[in-house]
Parts: C-alpha cells; structure tokens; sequence
C-alpha cells in the first residue's frame, strides 16, 4: 500500500531520490505532492517535501476527474467573459454535457496581443483588447500565477485540466505555481478549441451591454450588435475592470455593495538583489531560481495594512490601463522569470464603509480618480505612453526630494518610464502609510531599501471596489434570480485559480437546476 511522507528536507545539494531510497529501500514508484524551498535558515537552505511513495510492484494511479453528464437541457447557460471563471464555467459545463454559450468583448489572444504591443510601444490604447480585456481575462497577463489562499476541492481539478491543456506539470506540486504569461498564451487557445468542439458557443468581438431582465427574474442578454440570446442563467464573469457592466446592473435595481480593496505602487528591484537577501550566500545556486518575497504590515490602531500582492520575480513591470485617459501598472514573469527584475505590488488596504459609507462607488470613483491624475502627470512631464515612477529613496524622503531628484533606473517596462513625483500624485495619507510599510518591510528583509529600486504607479486593479452581492447558497444574485456573479469582477475570487473554482461552483449550481 502507498505511504505518505510529509515535510522530507533535502538539501540543495542533494536529490530527492537518493532520500527515498535511503528511507524506503526498495519501493516502487512516487509522486510528488508538494515541494517548496525554505530559505529560513542562514546556513542551509533546502527544499521540503511531500512525496506518495508505492511499494515494490505496485502502481500508482494518477487523479482522474471523469466527470459524469447530465441530459441536455432547453436553455443554453450564458457566460459574459473569458477569463478563469467563465472559462472554467464553460468547461465545466462541456464536460458535463451541458452546451453554453460565451460572449467576450474582445478577441481571441492572438489578436489581443496585437492591440496590447500598440499600446505598450506607442501609447494606443484599443479597449477591446488590452491587459484586462480580450481571450483570458486579466490573468494572462498577470504571470500566470496560481497562488491561492482558499480551500476548494476544485482546485486539483484545474490543475489537471490546466496541464491537460499544457501548462506545466509541475503545477500540480509547487507551493507557488505559476504558469507563465509566455506560456498561459498558448495554454488558453487549446482550452478555447476544446470547449468549441464540445458544445460551446464562443461570440468574440461581442460586448454584452445589457443583461436582460422580467420581474426581477434573468430571460437573457443583448449584446452590442442587437441580437438577443435567451436563457434563464447567466453566469457574470466580467473581471474587475468592466465597470460599464457594473453600471448596467446598477441602473437595472440589481443588488450592490461597495467592497474594500487595496491600491498603491508597484516596487523594482534587480532580481539579483532579491536572491541576494532571500538566498544570501546561496543566491547564485542553479537549483534555487527566482526568488520570491511576501511581505505584510499591519496597522493594529488605524486597522490600514501594507502587503505586497502579485510579486514577479524575473518579471516585467506593464501599463495595463482601460481608458485611453488612464494609467494602471501591473506585473508578470515568463515561465523561466529570466528577467534581470523582481517586481511586487506594494498596497494599503482601503476599507469601504470608512472612506466612502453608502456610496457603493466610492471605491471605483477614487480608483478612477487617480488613474487620471497617473496619465496628466506624465503629459504634463512630457511624456505621452511611459509609465509614472520614482526613485524609492525619493518616494520615502519625501520634501527634500524637492533639491534635485535622482535619476531613473534601468528598468522593465516595456512601455518606458517618466520621473514624477509619486510621493505627491497619492493622497498623503496613503504616501504616509506606503513609507511606513517600507520601513518596516527593511527590517525582515535587510536591504529592501535602497537606491537601486524604484517605484511606479499607480497599482490600481487588485479586485474590483463593488461587490454584485449573491447568496450564500444558491450563488445568485440576492435581487435578481438567474444572474450568477462569479470571479474577482463580481467581488468573489482573487486570482486565476480562485476565480477558475468559483466558475466551477457556479456551473455546478446551474447543473444542480438543470
């Protein structure tokens, strides 16, 4: 019978198989359950386990999600987006025999990358395809990371089916999974060809403008060319960017709530600084690649915390507006995080009731607010598509940096970078409480501060700021039935595999009606 051996340290120096060997003699064949590299201790950084181990003779069977199909139903499920949670939803349904039909507004990411590279090369912004619209959702451009704090029986589901459409195996194992934005972009197309060939309808270049509604019940949507699709399902899975949907659902009574959600900067290091402090003597050890950092600071008396969020090592820092009057920056790494940068979001918490009370769109006005004030202050430098950003010794010194500001790094965007005074462009407090977090985050990693790092901004899209409230229970919307919110536009989710399970618990909501 198969054992389980949890927590097995291996030095770096070391393999994995001679351990085994040496604890199980003779044993048959194994599988890798988890593996993650602990750099806690000074003089030994090593890699941590958790290995299923057979006998002599036996096999091991590898996880099979056969998944069984319903009769088809009447009415075809609708979807309203691409990314992880409609596609999973999409392909839950498919597997399940249940056709659906799924509407994207913009194009498939052969074409989408096309509209990006305008906008990173020449500043023109096309709003159907660009880092947070178009075939994938914002998560293909985001390093494919599938880091996630829930717990979900799903998610061994969407690994298996993430390397089914081939990703790499190793996901299912690693304690930071990541898929890469190089490789995600060819992942995303078979699972499109897929769905099509099993009794999914894919609409692109189709903005769905209204969700259409009788007595507060869902009958079906129309899209931007008129044409009409019925149904009493639709699943919402627009991404946290689409805000012209947030205000339909507004202006059609469907529930809302302002939700809380975080903004700031985006820092850059060299990569080899990070694996300096994260690695220290070992930092250019072949085994040990990219490193990465989590950092957090708390505030117990205000409440306000500082976290990093989406950390890129071996990444590029990217202008990933909506509005052709905005400027958003984000981060991704390739697959092999080659890149000589490490970049990270580092944001304050911003709580709903307390900076805006019962203006559901609070969060979104003051989003939108300062991605204006980002673009201005380039044109306004000179500028026309660079990002915004700062020396990090500038951004902490704050009022003397009036004496002569330091000049910018070399650095990843591919979009170019402007010197602007970030530490004055976001409102002070949040300036204030970003230094303090630094400061504190220098004292877990010695050497975070320091004049070869840089800031840029503004980090504006961690999660949408309104929430399209559902039940508990049957995961609709609480005012209107047979609309399901589902992923980080609806306020549900916070990432690619959060949002990818949340689809699949909604289609199989929808299934458990049909």
């Amino acid at each position: 019978m198969a054992k389980i051996f949890q927590n097995i340290e291996i030095p770096i120096d070391q393999d994995l198989e001679e351990k085994l060997q040496w604890m199980v003699p003779e044993h048959g064949p194994y599988r890798i359950l988890r593996q993650s590299v602990d750099a806690r201790r000074k003089h030994s950084p090593h890699f941590v386990y958790s290995v299923e181990v057979a006998e002599k003779g036996e096999t091991l069977e590898n996880p099979q999600f056969d998944l069984a199909k319903i009769a088809t139903p009447k009415e075809k499920p609708l979807i309203i987006g691409t990314g992880p949670a409609g596609l999973f939803a999409a392909l839950r349904f498919v597997e399940r025999g249940v056709p659906c039909v799924l509407f994207e507004r913009g194009s498939e990411s052969a074409e989408r990358i096309k509209g990006i590279n305008q906008y990173w090369r020449y500043g023109k912004l096309d709003p159907r395809n660009n880092v947070c619209f178009g075939e994938g959702g914002a998560g293909l451009y985001s390093d494919g990371k599938l880091i996630t704090r829930i717990k979900s029986p799903h998610i061994p589901y969407v690994m298996n089916r993430l390397v089914k459409f081939g990703a790499p195996e190793e996901i299912q194992w690693l304690s930071n999974p990541h898929v890469g934005s190089d490789r995600i972009r060819r992942v995303i197309p078979k699972m499109r060809e897929f769905l099509k060939a099993h009794g999914c309808e894919i609409h692109f270049n189709t903005q769905v403008t209204e969700v259409l509604f009788e007595n507060k019940e869902v009958v079906g949507v129309r899209t931007e060319h008129g044409t009409e699709f019925k149904s009493p399902h639709v699943v919402l899975a627009t991404g946290h960017s689409a805000e012209d949907m947030i205000y339909h659902l507004h202006e059609a009574g469907v529930h809302l709530d302002g939700k809380s959600f975080a903004m700031g900067l985006r820092v850059e290091h060299s990569q080899a600084a990070i694996n300096k402090i994260q690695y220290r003597q070992f930092s250019e050890h072949p085994k040990l690649g990219a490193a990465n950092y989590k950092l957090a600071d708390h505030d117990n008396s205000t409440g306000i915390g500082v976290y990093s969020f989406c950390m890129c090592p071996g990444g590029y820092v990217l202008s990933s507006g909506t509005s052709a009057d905005g400027i958003v920056v984000n981060g991704m790494s390739n697959y092999k995080r080659n890149s000589p940068f490490a970049n990270a979001a580092i944001v304050v918490s911003i709580d709903h009731e307390k900076n805006f009370g019962s203006d559901v769109f609070g969060g979104m006005k003051m989003r939108r607010e300062l991605e204006t004030r980002a673009y201005n202050s380039v044109l306004a430098a000179g500028g026309t598509r660079e990002l915004p950003a700062q020396n990090l010794m500038d951004f902490l010194q704050g009022p003397s940096v009036a004496k002569g500001s330091r000049a910018l790094l070399p650095g990843s965007s591919p979009s170019g970078a402007i010197i602007i005074r970030l530490d004055q462009l976001l409102p002070q407090d949040m300036t204030s409480r970003l230094r303090v977090g630094f400061q504190n985050f220098q004292s877990s990693m010695k050497g975070f501060i320091t004049e070869d790092a840089q800031v840029y901004g503004v980090e504006s899209r961690t999660s949408c700021p309104v929430r399209v409230t559902r039940d508990n229970e049957t995961l609709q919307s609480i005012s209107h039935r047979g609309l399901y919110p589902a992923g980080e536009g609806a306020g549900y989710a916070g990432g690619i595999t959060s949002a990818a399970c949340d689809g699949i618990r909604i289609a199989e909501k929808i299934i458990e009606l049909l």
